[in-house]
């Protein structure tokens, strides 16, 4: 690894680009009108805390890394009176995220366009109701594995982070990845897998939303839904 690739402090970056085409100009319109307005306070400038971004929320969702922003828009949409904390680092995916909450007029949603794992530091203990990791980068080659997403240190604070009862939903198009995925989760204290039967993890869930990312089957197997409960 060479001294680029170590950041001086906090995990490898699990993502690729952060921008790969000039913004729309009313994308970049929201950026600078939406945006401040609903953004999460800076993870570096001390705790967040979800009920002060959305005061009597009923429930409160974490989607990691939300692309385009199609599932976190229509989750929203649905759950209202859950507060959606949404993070990702793709500033197109960002600005797509913008104009469906700007075209539905939802109220109930937070992003922060950057690593989603900085937000998760800054979150109090079982905070959270749900967290969400669709299709992150699969990082296929063995030497770029430590670069995932999901890792045992992420597994672990996202145990920290849900309530008891509390839900994770991990989705991926890559066998090795589910594979991976599977292993670290079962591993980890405090996470029960809820699969029954094949079609617990081969079928999508009642509530999953398909994107444009999931049409294009860009994976080498179809979705493999894995949900966990906090126990």
């Amino acid at each position: 690894m060479s001294s680029s690739d170590a950041p001086a402090h906090g995990p490898l970056r699990s993502f690729g680009r952060i921008k790969s085409r000039a913004l729309k100009p009313r994308q970049a319109a929201l950026f600078d009108t939406l945006l401040p307005t609903i953004a999460v306070p800076d993870p570096a400038a001390g705790p967040i805390d979800p009920q002060a971004l959305m005061p009597g929320a009923a429930q409160v969702w974490l989607e990691i890394g939300f692309g385009g922003g199609e599932h976190l828009a229509e989750q929203a949409s649905r759950h209202p009176d859950a507060l959606m904390i949404g993070c990702e680092p793709f500033l197109n995916g960002v600005g797509s995220a913008l104009r469906h909450i700007e075209e539905r007029g939802l109220k109930n949603v937070r992003l922060h366009a950057d690593d989603g794992r900085d937000v998760m530091a800054a979150l109090p203990d079982a905070s959270l109701d749900r967290v969400m990791i669709l299709f992150p980068d699969p990082w296929q080659k063995a030497r770029h594995n430590k670069r995932r997403l999901l890792q045992d240190e992420t597994a672990a604070e996202i145990v920290r982070l849900l309530k008891p009862g509390g839900r994770l939903r991990f989705v991926t198009d890559w066998k090795d990845y589910a594979d991976w995925a599977l292993e670290r989760l079962e591993r980890t204290p405090g996470l029960a897998w809820i699969a029954e039967r094949a079609d617990d993890w081969r079928e999508a869930p009642a509530d999953h939303v398909v994107t444009r990312y999931e049409e294009k089957k860009l994976g080498d197997t179809p979705p493999i839904f894995l949900e966990f409960v906090r126990t």
